[in-house]
């Protein structure tokens, strides 16, 4: 998806699949709506600055749903300590029924503003992390869960109408790659330890072997003599 602003593009955005859900109900597939060949989905809304960008997806009516819109608030920041400017991911905000609103705040969604950031899930599911997080638990935020699927966006510096190098939020220190480590690390200390066993082992056998025997000469035994008794 190429946004434009002010006749240039300024946003790109792309997932396979975004789908929202309310409270216990079945999840709103938005995909089609918004990356289909003939999506619905209205951009018009979007801003774009140096240092904010905002992505507004207007749906329309969905379902139950009345003048839904999903909105994601960006911004670019220089950071003296990394020497460059970043851009973040700050918000995505639900707007339904006109009138009502639930907020996400996002948490460590960012990369250098001259890449682009992507993420197998962006999503306010704990399996998926949580990168989303309600911004209160008194209002309607709680209620709601929101997904994106191998999400990719670039708010800052696009060129050509094509994402530049991604950022991903994939690390390599995952929890399974660190248990699986720790399991290697355990069975190789296991074989270090019974190779020095084997090893000790052959040692005494050979000391065994070359040990000499040590005879020890038995004195002679004094003669006895016989007395004849007179």
């Amino acid at each position: 998806m190429n946004v434009a602003y002010n006749g240039k593009t300024c946003i790109l955005f792309r997932a396979k699949k975004l789908a929202i859900r309310y409270k216990n109900h079945t999840f709103v597939d938005l995909t089609e709506k918004a990356f289909g060949p003939n999506a619905p989905v209205d951009t018009k809304g979007s801003v774009c600055s140096k240092d904010k960008a905002t992505l507004s997806l207007r749906f329309g009516d969905v379902e139950d749903l009345r003048g839904l819109t999903i909105r994601l608030q960006m911004s670019n920041t220089f950071y003296e300590s990394a020497g460059q400017n970043w851009f973040t991911l700050d918000s995505v905000h639900i707007h339904y029924n006109w009138t009502h609103e639930a907020t996400f705040n996002a948490t460590e969604v960012y990369a250098p503003s001259t890449y682009s950031y992507h993420c197998q899930h962006v999503s306010s599911l704990q399996k998926y992390d949580t990168l989303l997080v309600p911004s209160s638990h008194s209002d309607s935020s709680a209620n709601w869960h929101i997904t994106f699927t191998d999400f990719q966006i670039q708010a800052f510096n696009v060129q050509s109408n094509k994402f530049a190098s991604a950022s991903d939020c994939a690390t390599f220190f995952t929890p399974a790659i660190l248990m699986g480590l720790i399991t290697s690390l355990i069975l190789l200390l296991v074989l270090a330890y019974a190779l020095h066993m084997v090893v000790h082992l052959k040692h005494i056998d050979r000391y065994e072997e070359h040990k000499t025997t040590v005879y020890f000469p038995r004195s002679p035994e004094p003669e006895c003599t016989d007395k004849n008794s007179l």
